[in-house]
């Protein structure tokens, strides 16, 4: 009864004084329980006792300890503690670790284990998973999927746990536990149970399993295939296109929702994974891995294709194609004997036809291809390339024999880099190379460079090709050829330079490279930029600065044409002018460059540089230009819409203006800058002048010495005196014992004879010597 009172006198917290006191009678009561089971109720706190309402009671509350809400009723006297100091409490108690190790003492009893993995879902999102982790949680936990349980709910908190495990704790270490066999066998029979569920949350279960599964196989995929996953997972990845029976995915069935497509392509990208180690070969050609891979290379459905949607089995031919290209080397035989090859040129050859075929595009590997079947095309030859890679005589003879030479040479011209990659981009280089000398004779080189040109759209968008294109120089090349300003070269060179932009090392390339005379490639883009403005009768001052604000950079066609309605799927004159013209692909390199400290630039560059700068604001205001035209040409617009094309057309101005304005700064700056460098040559051409002087002067001096009669008069009569001086100096020498030695001069008649300053003096013993003398 007395504890039920404290129990209640405290019901909204203790003391943190009284803390120890209150440790040291739940420690003594807990002795009781065994005695008097009416200790239980008051009691409630000590996990390690046997009994199931202590066990709850502790878990509900280890949530509630976290709950930020203020007490009902405050202790008079005293402050709840901070929610910061109850989880440094927390952890600094290890109560993470803790509930981790309790797993092990409710191995047995579902109810007790529910609400301790409900108490660890909790910590798991409070920002304790390090500590989960340390004590083995991720292993402790997969080990528990398997559990029976008919209510679902232990599986749904492990696997929320391990999802929050992944994410916020070290992954890698979360993989290391899991990757034993014995999760992964628990892994693969929850899994198994789940796959023939009907329930929406049980496909969501099972596609949270299929992902951390593949997370397993990404490091290491033994434990996944020594467990018999893979092979459930292969089967079940192929069973739709190869339709054959198989005892392991009896009961499944494909009901073509949003979970089914996901787990379709989540067994698709581990079929990729598992191609990565030899050993799954056998288990892959087994379970005909190829036909059903196969079965995406060929033209689409149409509308109305029964099971998935357009865009999703767009999606899942391109990834399916995607994963062909890491399985055909591996299984080369399996591949040949479905007839790869010539699947892969049927299908090359509806990409490059021109059946109606409208691209989603909206996938990963769709990107791109919105439209088009340029995505297909690209995934396809990658296929081929993976197989011709090996250098295997059947598939070379293969696919000549079928003709694949001539149809890429006049459908893609892929053939220089198709069989080795790596030997056509050393091909293509000498022609690079070429002496322009020769580009200019008709023998037929610039149709051979120009070629080689083409050719370099093969290395775009392969990351292995254009990284070996330029380690070989290949952008230093395509450089000097753009230095020499022949426009039709410059178009396709251009080109050329915007697709491999994306690639970082192409940027480092050109900021490295110099031109024959220093040039910079920023200052030969510029150089064309001014030359094509100039073609195209573009308006600019003396200085290269802006002259009309309002359209900057229209051309002199442009201002001929008159204001012709056209429907709104018909491009503009504007837009057409921006595909014809190389300003829109300057522009493009430029923003990957950057418009900043480029070295190399003069005044003019810079204010070329300005309107680079802002070509697309320009452009824009030249479309709404034509927009406000074309509606003033039928329709007076209501009072706000030409209230907005009158602000949009002001914007565009001021802009003009703002770019004058800093062209303006700039040669500002460089007049500054002209003039302080003329200073500077006139400070060193007037020293230059005063050194000439003292030189002559000195020179002067000395003829005057050397060659003037009179000077040398001058001086004979001064060396006379100083030699009359010398003689008149006499030296007087007195040696005599005791006595001193005088050193004067003669003076003058009259004068007496006086002690020099530095003669020595004579000491005391000498006077007494001399006095002695006299006596004597």
């Amino acid at each position: 009864k007395t504890l039920k009172k404290v129990v209640k006198h405290f019901e909204n917290g203790f003391p943190l004084e009284d803390l120890a006191q209150i440790s040291e009678i739940l420690n003594l009561c807990a002795e009781k329980i065994f005695e008097q089971e009416a200790f239980i109720e008051p009691l409630c706190f000590l996990m390690n006792l046997p009994r199931s309402q202590v066990k709850i009671q502790i878990c509900k509350t280890i949530v509630s300890f976290f709950n930020m809400d203020l007490p009902g009723k405050l202790l008079s006297g005293y402050q709840p503690t901070s929610p910061n100091y109850k989880i440094q409490m927390a952890e600094t108690g290890g109560i993470a670790e803790y509930l981790v190790y309790s797993l092990a003492l409710v191995e047995n009893q579902l109810t007790e284990k529910l609400w301790v993995l409900k108490a660890l879902q909790h910590l798991s999102t409070s920002g304790y998973c390090g500590q989960m982790v340390k004590a083995q949680a991720a292993s402790r936990l997969c080990l528990c999927l398997s559990d029976a349980d008919p209510s679902g709910q232990l599986l749904f908190h492990s696997s929320d746990i391990l999802w929050n495990l992944l994410e916020k704790a070290s992954k890698e270490e979360v993989i290391y536990q899991l990757r034993s066999l014995e999760c992964v066998h628990a892994l693969k029979e929850a899994f198994v149970d789940l796959m023939c569920g009907y329930r929406h949350c049980d496909h969501q279960l099972r596609n949270d399993l299929l992902v951390i599964a593949t997370l397993i196989a990404e490091y290491s995929a033994v434990p996944v295939i020594e467990s018999g996953f893979a092979e459930i997972l292969i089967v079940l990845a192929t069973c739709t296109e190869v339709k054959l029976p198989n005892p392991l995915v009896k009961g499944f069935k494909l009901t073509y929702s949003y979970e089914d497509f996901e787990m379709k392509k989540l067994l698709f990208n581990i079929i990729g994974i598992l191609s990565k180690d030899t050993s799954s070969a056998q288990l892959l050609t087994e379970n005909h891995v190829i036909p059903a891979l196969l079965y995406y290379v060929k033209k689409n459905p149409k509308p109305g294709f029964p099971g998935w949607s357009v865009a999703q089995y767009e999606e899942l031919q391109l990834h399916a194609i995607a994963v062909l290209a890491s399985v055909a080397p591996l299984l080369l035989d399996k591949y040949l004997s479905c007839q790869g090859n010539t699947l892969l040129l049927v299908f090359l050859e509806w990409c490059v036809s021109q059946d109606p075929f409208f691209g989603r595009g909206n996938s990963f590997h769709g990107t791109g291809g919105r439209g088009t079947k340029h995505a297909q095309l690209c995934y396809g030859i990658r296929v081929l390339r993976s197989v011709v890679a090996l250098y295997n005589d059947a598939v070379t003879t293969n696919l000549c024999d079928q003709g694949a030479i001539s149809q890429l040479l006049g459908k893609a011209q892929f053939v220089l880099l198709f069989f080795n990659y790596c030997e056509g981009i050393s091909i293509l280089i000498p022609f690079l190379k070429m002496d322009t000398r020769s580009f200019y004779c008709r023998l037929g080189y610039s149709y051979l460079l120009f070629s080689a040109l083409d050719c370099l759209s093969c290395v775009i968008g392969c990351y292995i090709a254009e990284d070996s294109f330029i380690e070989k120089q290949g952008i230093f090349l395509l450089m000097d050829l753009l230095a020499l300003q022949e426009k039709n070269l410059s178009n396709l060179i251009l080109g050329l330079l915007v697709e491999f932009s994306d690639n970082a090392q192409t940027i480092l390339h050109m900021n490295i490279w110099r031109g024959k005379r220093g040039q910079t490639a920023a200052k030969v883009l510029i150089q064309l930029w001014r030359q094509e403005e100039m073609d195209l009768g573009v308006k600019r001052d003396q200085y290269g600065k802006i002259v009309d604000f309002k359209r900057p950079v229209i051309t002199s066609f442009q201002k001929q044409q008159k204001v012709i309605p056209v429907p709104a799927s018909c491009p503009s004159i504007s837009i057409i002018e921006i595909s014809e013209s190389l300003r829109a692909k300057i522009y493009s390199i430029f923003c990957k460059l950057g418009f900043e400290y480029l070295p190399g630039l003069s005044a003019k560059d810079v204010v070329t540089l300005a309107i680079i700068q802002h070509f697309i604001d320009f452009k824009v205001g030249e479309v709404w230009s034509e927009i406000s035209a074309e509606i003033k040409e039928e329709f007076r617009p209501v009072t706000a819409d030409e209230r907005a094309l009158k602000l949009i057309s002001e914007m565009s101005e001021n802009t003009g203006k703002m770019v004058a304005a800093l062209q303006t700064e700039a040669l500002g700056k460089q007049h500054r800058k002209k003039i302080q460098e003329e200073k500077k040559t006139y400070q060193k051409i007037k020293a230059t002048h005063t050194q000439k002087e003292m030189i002559n002067k000195s020179w002067e001096n000395f003829l005057a010495r050397t060659s003037n009669y009179e000077e040398l008069k001058v001086r004979n009569l001064m060396k006379q005196e100083i030699d009359n001086f010398k003689q008149c100096i006499y030296f007087v020498f007195q040696v005599t014992p005791g006595r001193c030695v005088t050193v004067g001069s003669v003076p003058h008649q009259g004068e007496p004879l006086a002690d020099t300053d530095h003669a020595p003096k004579k000491s005391s013993a000498g006077k007494k010597a001399f006095r002695s003398d006299q006596k004597r």
